[in-house]
């Protein structure tokens, strides 16, 4: 209840609404379903809201787990008092529970531990308090040869190493320097030596300085690659005084000779400790809003790439173009079924031999369209099919082959087409991207498509995530025939999956056609709440009317 009334307030719905989406989540409904068909229990929320309250369920749990992992942690080591069981329970975000962690948070010996061990933390403690009393007269007590503290300045040393720690944290001081990178930091960019020529690319970033938080996702995306790359030393920091000063306003009581000494550890413990962790979590953050600004990018794009509009049924003559290795030509009829292929040469002298094939072909397939690979030789390519003065009737559209190469290789082309080989399956495939996008593209992995520049910089999982929720949510949108779509498609449909898809393409293929939605049922593995998923977004071409013949409209499907 706790996590609905959290969601309820950051996003300002009501906590009913959030109550049935994530009930309806648990209850394995896909968010399509969710948005079409269960308005009245969400307030009619769209898929984007929905996918929303998803995602923040998912990272609230996540934040509970860790919660759990803590506490389980401090109980064992007898760590937990009542105070700080209160702030790890209370803690609203991961940074904060970790902030109250830090302190007991088992450690590889440190600098501060050893000088424990010598018995200075009484000496850390005094020179905290910063009293007029002689610090140098003080430290004379701990000099204890078997401790290993040999001198006035060992002991002064360990004592500031104490501090250090401390200083590091506390968890006050922990969010007023975050605060202070969030607001000043800048990004420095600088070139390895003699990276210069290796990495070229990233010339632009050889000297570079700017504010953080103003940072285009993209630069900050090119400069973690160059640095990744061993090319570019990347630092984000704000001015060190500034920082110093933040800290010593906390811990600087006087001018007292102890507290000159913890001015020392404080610029210890802000260059050695404190400010290398906020960078480190500074850059994390950074990372992950540029990943999530990216990607917003890539599933636009992508959303934008499978809704485009379908030719619909037509003859297509589809070319994967090539200059060296020649053109690949296939003909497919209006299904989209392969009816013939050849391979021509029309950038290379052959005597008109290309023209008179693809006259021949157009003239003897009836040609309605022509589909031509954007990558390489596919403007010169073009530029052939158009000066062959074929009739104006029939459309030449450059098709964006990304990806191509990678199906023709994949376990479904092979499936789809085991008699030839992958120059043929490319072909078809740009061929059957200009009849229907969505119905081929849904054969890739979507990060094979090419959606964005450093897709392959952010977030995977994320990236797959939403790119994922984006092709579900364009074929649901769309609707699929149940009877001809195939098991790539078919996978997609709201409640789903490759085995159920198998099995619809089985059924159909030993019995027939489906002639209502009721004989989906019949399918193996295809249950009730599978049904009652996909029925409203699987269509039955030919249906007598709205109403199929099971009786059941698809838009008020319950």
């Amino acid at each position: 209840m706790k996590i609905i009334n959290s969601i309820s307030l950051e996003m300002k719905l009501g906590q009913a609404q959030v109550s049935a989406v994530a009930q309806l989540l648990e209850q394995g409904a896909t968010i399509p379903f969710i948005a079409r068909y269960r308005k009245e229990k969400t307030g009619s929320l769209d898929e984007v809201v929905i996918a929303a309250i998803r995602d923040r369920i998912e990272q609230l749990n996540a934040l509970n787990d860790r919660k759990e992992s803590i506490l389980k942690s401090l109980k064992e080591r007898e760590l937990l008092t009542p105070g700080l069981l209160a702030d790890i329970q209370n803690a609203d975000s991961m940074i904060d529970l970790e902030d109250y962690y830090e302190k007991f948070r088992p450690k590889k010996t440190t600098r501060a531990q050893m000088a424990k061990e010598k018995g200075l933390e009484p000496f850390a403690i005094f020179l905290l308090n910063q009293s007029d009393h002689d610090p140098l007269v003080e430290a004379e007590k701990y000099i204890l040869m078997e401790k290993e503290v040999e001198s006035v300045e060992d002991a002064l040393s360990g004592a500031r190493d104490i501090i250090a720690e401390i200083i590091n944290e506390d968890v006050q001081i922990r969010g007023s320097v975050r605060e202070l990178f969030l607001k000043n930091a800048q990004i420095r960019s600088r070139v390895k030596k003699g990276k210069q020529e290796e990495g070229i690319k990233f010339k632009d970033y050889f000297d570079w300085t700017e504010i953080a938080c103003k940072a285009p996702s993209h630069r900050i995306l090119a400069m973690l690659r160059g640095q990744k790359e061993s090319i570019l030393t990347m630092h984000i920091l704000p001015g060190e005084e500034t920082a110093l000063f933040l800290i010593e306003k906390l811990y600087i009581k006087n001018q007292s000779r102890s507290a000159l000494e913890v001015k020392k550890a404080i610029k210890d413990s802000y260059k050695r400790l404190l400010s290398k962790s906020i960078e480190k979590e500074y850059i994390h953050q950074l990372k992950s809003t540029a990943d999530e600004t990216a990607i917003s990018i890539f599933a636009g794009n992508l959303k934008e790439l499978l809704l485009s509009a379908p030719m619909g049924q037509k003859k297509i003559l589809a070319i994967d173009p090539g200059f060296r290795t020649g053109c690949k030509v296939v003909c497919l009829d209006a299904q989209g079924q392969l009816v013939h292929h050849d391979l021509i040469f029309p950038h290379q002298n052959n005597d008109g031999k290309a023209k008179k094939i693809i006259l021949n072909i157009v003239k003897t397939y009836k040609i309605e369209a022509i589909a031509i690979g954007n990558g390489t030789a596919g403007r010169e390519t073009e530029a052939f099919i158009k000066g062959l003065d074929l009739d104006t009737s029939i459309h030449i559209v450059m098709v964006d082959e990304s990806g191509a190469s990678i199906y023709s290789a994949s376990k479904t082309a092979r499936e789809e087409f085991p008699d030839y080989d992958i120059t043929v399956r490319g072909a078809i495939s740009i061929g059957r991207r200009l009849l229907d996008p969505l119905a081929e593209l849904v054969k890739l992995d979507p990060k094979s498509i090419g959606v964005g520049q450093y897709q392959h910089d952010v977030d995977q999982k994320l990236l797959k995530k939403s790119l994922d929720d984006v092709v579900i949510s364009c074929v649901n949108k769309v609707g699929v025939e149940a009877n001809t779509a195939s098991r790539k498609l078919l996978a997609h449909v709201s409640g789903f999956n490759d085995t159920i898809a198998a099995n619809m393409v089985r059924f159909r293929n030993e019995n027939g056609p489906f002639r209502s939605r009721r004989e989906f049922l019949k399918v193996p593995r295809l249950g009730p709440k599978a049904f009652e998923q996909a029925a409203g977004f699987l269509r039955i071409h030919n249906a007598a009317s709205p109403l199929d013949r099971s009786g059941i409209h698809p838009e008020a499907y319950p």
